[in-house]
């Protein structure tokens, strides 16, 4: 939200509600366009899985690390998958340094909740020995260049990242092997992020259309165009119309990505 005693952010803000009643954006996208998404899967060459995305100018990376611990004592045959967010001073000059702060940790619940909602990960797969050992999965994100929309680009890094993963083997005395084989995923779940300002929605937005919102809508959906998790952001409200607007526009973007995505995956395979 833009303080009323900041002229050079309400110059701003009064600069984009001119262009969006005028159908326009600073960068000539459409409302309903992402930005360009460039995707490097297994970017980290040490870790089990990672991948790194560009989402116009915002910059970030994912890894995928493995440990083995005791499973949630309701949950004693799933493994466990934790993802957190660090949000470097490099990145952005409102980002300090020090323990992951308020956004940071509603960055991280955003994705995870897209990923574990959906059921992606076959948790009952991550089991070693039952209510003794189980997988758990770190899902681990960095923000290198912070240009606005930080939840798809986060979203998109993540599910890449954990589609090139690979895990080690148990043994059945629970002793890690040298084998690798995949992690056991079962869909792809894709997160769209929109923001509202002076009434539209504008989907993937760039820093500025951040700076000057009204309020934002996360949706993910999965392969089958299911809702598998919505999350609103900031203040003010949606309309029941705007809510619906924003699931057709996250599941025909979904497929789009999705498609990126796989596209990605085999062109690092293969080369």
């Amino acid at each position: 939200m833009v303080s009323e005693m900041d002229p050079i952010a309400s110059i701003k803000k009064e600069y984009i509600n001119e262009l969006v009643a005028q159908e326009k954006r600073e960068d000539d996208r459409a409302f309903d366009e992402h930005r360009n998404i460039k995707i490097i899967p297994n970017y980290i060459k040490k870790a089990e899985g990672s991948a790194y995305v560009e989402l116009g100018d915002t910059k970030v990376i994912v890894g995928v690390k493995y440990d083995a611990g005791k499973p949630f004592a309701d949950i004693p045959n799933q493994g466990v998958m934790t993802t957190s967010a660090e949000f470097a001073p490099m990145a952005s000059p409102e980002f300090e340094s020090g323990p992951p702060g308020e956004n940071a940790i509603e960055l991280a619940r955003v994705v995870d909740r897209g990923i574990r909602e959906s059921e992606a990960i076959d948790t009952k797969k991550l089991c070693i020995i039952p209510g003794e050992k189980v997988y758990i999965v770190f899902v681990d994100i960095q923000i290198l260049d912070n240009c606005g929309n930080l939840i798809d680009a986060c979203g998109i890094a993540a599910i890449t990242a954990l589609l090139t993963a690979r895990m080690p083997v148990y043994d059945k005395d629970g002793n890690p092997t040298e084998e690798m084989v995949p992690l056991p995923l079962n869909k792809i779940p894709i997160t769209c992020t929109m923001v509202k300002v002076n009434n539209k929605l504008l989907l993937d937005p760039a820093l500025d259309e951040e700076k000057v919102l009204d309020s934002r809508i996360t949706v993910s959906t999965d392969d089958d165009g299911n809702i598998v998790a919505m999350q609103k952001g900031t203040g003010g409200s949606f309309k029941l119309e705007e809510i619906m607007e924003a699931v057709k526009i996250s599941k025909e973007q979904g497929k789009k990505i999705r498609e990126i995505i796989k596209n990605s995956i085999k062109e690092e395979e293969s080369g």
